[in-house]
């Protein structure tokens, strides 16, 4: 959002407590986490509240495989379609340059650098994720007793 008269702390006082993106859970004990795409930690604090800020930094999954890093311009809080830009990393290119790739983005970008690190965090995080999963080796039989019935079946 991007209001010329109106301060991003104003705006997160207002919304704290109800906006589109706050996920509450009474089961886990009152935490509170958030749904919005620019929001890393996925915590609800005004700190990674992407909605607020001039300028915030995503990392989503890209349905191929890869991640996408979406960033918010800063002075476009009027024009959602051309306030964002996204930047896509394929599941071919090495994590390794992906990593650096995202972390050179938001450093040029002028992004915070906690959000810089927190951003390479979860790109890890989603591309661990997308690997496919080893399947368990078979258990082996100790002892003479237990081959002997493994025979015996």
């Amino acid at each position: 959002m991007s209001f010329p008269n109106v301060s991003a702390d104003l705006i997160w006082e207002v919304t704290r407590s109800q906006n589109a993106f706050l996920v509450k859970r009474k089961t886990t004990g009152g935490l509170r986490f958030s749904r919005d795409p620019y929001n890393l930690a996925n915590v609800h604090s005004r700190k990674h509240a992407g909605f607020v800020n001039e300028k915030a930094v995503g990392v989503v999954p890209n349905e191929k495989g890869g991640v996408q890093v979406i960033t918010k311009k800063a002075g476009a809080g009027n024009k959602p379609l051309t306030g964002r830009y996204t930047v896509t990393y394929g599941g071919n290119k090495s994590a390794r340059k992906t990593y650096k790739n995202i972390a050179t983005q938001t450093a040029k970008s002028g992004y915070r650098a906690d959000l810089r690190q927190t951003a390479v965090a979860r790109a890890s995080a989603i591309r661990k994720s997308q690997r496919p999963v080893k399947a368990s080796p078979e258990k082996k039989q100790r002892g003479n007793a237990a081959k002997k019935a493994a025979a015996e079946n």
